[in-house]
């Protein structure tokens, strides 16, 4: 059953990333992302009261959630209204392959050869996704918009990686609603306040701020597929490792929007680069049986 919900998770991540991409453009960042993250607030504020507080031992990790998960969101929000949804998809098509090493390291799983190949694929596909970048003048190397998106697939695979220390019932164990409700909170209200620090005394001098139907979309679209998403995790006999490699696929939606409704270019080699990707989350997959 947990592999179903991860497929429904992807699903949804893909509506998310096209949400994203549209409210984005020519708009200001700091508020679409405070407005996706006050709307989760609300959408899961009724966990609060279900759940309760539960002690500042757990909140202090739920905290720590917040923070990582807002860290990655804020970097890849920068990367994504600055280069195209073809390009981002692809790119953040990598975390697998970094939670996978990282559940290596940190819990004891181990590469087969078909998850090797995987890995080798990734890393492959990645090296032909600079190559396609530079045709629309984007160089990896030295771009900063690339820099910031792979910030933020690094923090997305810890913040991965830390979901199973916290939900896994070997490890901490927390509810998930628990840790849905309050560290969605905790999300808004750091956004607020960077929102009237570093964005307000300044609003004039940068992007200004437009207000779309698109926006509170991704707060739909990112609250069920981060619920799908829990549920999953939650589940005895779930493979972090698995999950994250199918919610991956999520790719195939927002590159299909890039594609037909955005009218993004080079295609053709960026749908290369992006079967590649998806066949090495294959191998992981069928080595991870």
């Amino acid at each position: 059953m947990w592999w179903a919900l991860a497929f429904l998770s992807a699903a949804l991540l893909g509506g998310y990333d096209s949400a994203k991409k549209v409210s984005l453009k020519d708009n200001a960042v700091i508020p679409v992302l405070f407005l996706n993250t006050l709307l989760c607030a609300l959408i899961f504020s009724p966990f609060l009261f279900k759940t309760g507080f539960g002690g500042w031992n757990i909140q202090l990790w739920i905290m720590a959630k917040s923070a990582l998960v807002l860290s990655s969101w804020l970097v890849g929000y920068f990367a994504m209204k600055h280069l195209p949804l073809t390009i981002v998809g692809p790119v953040n098509a990598t975390r697998p392959v970094l939670v996978l090493l990282g559940a290596v390291v940190l819990f004891g799983e181990r590469l087969n050869l078909l998850q090797s190949v995987g890995v080798g694929l990734a890393i492959l596909a990645y090296f032909l996704m600079r190559r396609t970048g530079k045709a629309e003048g984007i160089d990896f190397r030295h771009n900063k918009w690339i820099a910031f998106l792979i910030l933020a697939v690094l923090l997305g695979s810890a913040s991965g990686l830390y979901d199973k220390y916290l939900m896994s019932p070997q490890y901490l164990g927390l509810n998930r609603e628990q840790v849905l409700g309050w560290y969605s909170l905790y999300q808004a209200v750091l956004m607020l306040i960077l929102l009237l620090v570093a964005w307000m005394p300044h609003r004039h001098k940068t992007t200004p701020f437009r207000w779309g139907w698109s926006i509170p979309l991704i707060s739909i679209f990112l609250c069920a597929a981060d619920y799908a998403y829990m549920q999953a995790l939650s589940q005895p006999d779930a493979l972090i490792s698995v999950i994250s490699m199918i919610r991956r696929g999520s790719v195939l939606v927002s590159f299909a929007i890039g594609a037909w409704l955005l009218r993004e270019k080079n295609l053709r080699a960026k749908a290369l680069d992006l079967s590649l990707m998806l066949l090495s989350m294959l191998f992981l997959y069928l080595g991870s049986r």
